[in-house]
C-alpha cells in the first residue's frame, strides 16, 4: 500500500521510509507540507500519510484540516500525527483538525507499525463497503441477465431525458426492439439458448450507442432506447443501423449457431411538444406492432399527433 511521509526531519524522515520499506509500505517522502498537500490533491494520491506536526510550508495541523474539508467519502485519507508534543491539549487540537492518530516522539517503531496496520485495516474495509455499495446499486438498477438497465432504470433514464429535452427544446427518440420469433429459440433450442441469446442481443445493442444514449431490458424479449437529441428521422435511421448491427452475424450457442433479428418501433418527442412518457412509448409500441405485422425485421417509425408514419426496411 502507498503511504505518504510528510516529515522534515532528515533523521526521522530516513528511519520512519526504512521501516516503512521494511513492513511492506511504498513510502512516498516529502519535506515540507506544500509539497505533501500537491501529492495529496493529485491522481492516485496515497490514503494513509503520516505528517509530522512542524512543517515548512504548511503544518500537520492545516494539512489534516485541509484534507477533511475536500475529501470525499470515496475518498478517505487515513492520518496520523507525529509531534513531540505530549500534551493533552495537542492530542485534542489534533483530533479536532481531523488527524485519525496521534504518536509522541520519540517512538517505538513497533509502535507507529500498529497504528498504520489499524489505518490499512480501516481503509481495507471501506474500500470493501463501497464496493458492496457499488453492488448494490448495480444489482437494482440492472437487468441480472443482460447486464443492461432493468426497465424501471431504463424508465427513469427516458424520464430525466425528457425532462431534459422539454428545458433545452430538444428531441429525445425513443426505440421499442422486439427479438423476432424468439419463442422457437426457447422451444426448439432451450431456455439456455435462450438466455445466451438475450445477453448477446443486450452486448450488441449497447456496442453501438453513444455514451449518453440508454438501453434497458423492457420485458421479455423486449428492449427500450433512449436516444438523447435525436429526432424521428435520426432515430429511425439509428434503429435500422442498429438492427442490421444485431442480425449481421449468428449467435454462438452450445451445439451450433442461430440468427436473430429485430422487429422496432420508433418516435421522438419533437413531434409532439406535449409528449409524455406514456404518449411515446404507446407510439412505439403502435409502430412496433406494425413492424410485426408487415413481415418482421424492420423499423416502422410514427410520429406523435398528424405527422405521417413512415417505415424503412
Amino acid at each position: 500500500m502507498k503511504i505518504l511521509l510528510a516529515e522534515d526531519s532528515p533523521v526521522y524522515r530516513h528511519l520512519i521510509s526504512e521501516s516503512l520499506k521494511e513492513w511492506g509500505f511504498d513510502p512516498v517522502v516529502v519535506e515540507d507540507g506544500s509539497e505533501a498537500w500537491r501529492l495529496l490533491k493529485g491522481p492516485d494520491a496515497p490514503r494513509l500519510i503520516v505528517l509530522n506536526w512542524m512543517l515548512p510550508g504548511i503544518d500537520g495541523i492545516e494539512l489534516c484540516r485541509r484534507i477533511r474539508k475536500h475529501e470525499t467519502c470515496e475518498g478517505y485519507v487515513y492520518t496520523v500525527i507525529l509531534t513531540a508534543q505530549a500534551r493533552v491539549e495537542a492530542l485534542a487540537e489534533a483530533m479536532e483538525a481531523g488527524a485519525d492518530d496521534y504518536l509522541v516522539k520519540p517512538f517505538e517503531p513497533r509502535e507507529l507499525r500498529a497504528r498504520l496496520l489499524a489505518g490499512k485495516r480501516i481503509l481495507d474495509l471501506q474500500r470493501e463497503l463501497l464496493f458492496s455499495r457499488e453492488s448494490f446499486r448495480f444489482a437494482a438498477t440492472h437487468d441480472f441477465l443482460t447486464g443492461i438497465l432493468n426497465r424501471a432504470e431504463v424508465l427513469a433514464s427516458l424520464e430525466r431525458e425528457l425532462a431534459r429535452s422539454r428545458r433545452k427544446n430538444g428531441p429525445v427518440g425513443i426505440v421499442l426492439a422486439d427479438l423476432d420469433h424468439f419463442k422457437r429459440i426457447n422451444d426448439s433450442l432451450g431456455h439456455l439458448a435462450g438466455d445466451v441469446v438475450l445477453k448477446e442481443v443486450a452486448r450488441r445493442l449497447r456496442s453501438d450507442l453513444r455514451v449518453y444514449d440508454s438501453v434497458g431490458r423492457y420485458g421479455g424479449e423486449e428492449f427500450l432506447l433512449v436516444l438523447p437529441d435525436c429526432d424521428l428521422n435520426t432515430t429511425t435511421r439509428r434503429a435500422n443501423e442498429i438492427r442490421r448491427l444485431v442480425s449481421s452475424e449468428p449467435i454462438a450457442i452450445l451445439g451450433g449457431t442461430t440468427s436473430v433479428t429485430l422487429s422496432m418501433g420508433a418516435t421522438a418527442s419533437n413531434c409532439s411538444p406535449d409528449a409524455t412518457i406514456e404518449s411515446l412509448l404507446q407510439e412505439a409500441d403502435t409502430a412496433l406492432y406494425r413492424a410485426k405485422k408487415s413481415g418482421r425485421n424492420r423499423v416502422e417509425s410514427s410520429a406523435l399527433g398528424p405527422s405521417a408514419a413512415l417505415a424503412l426496411v
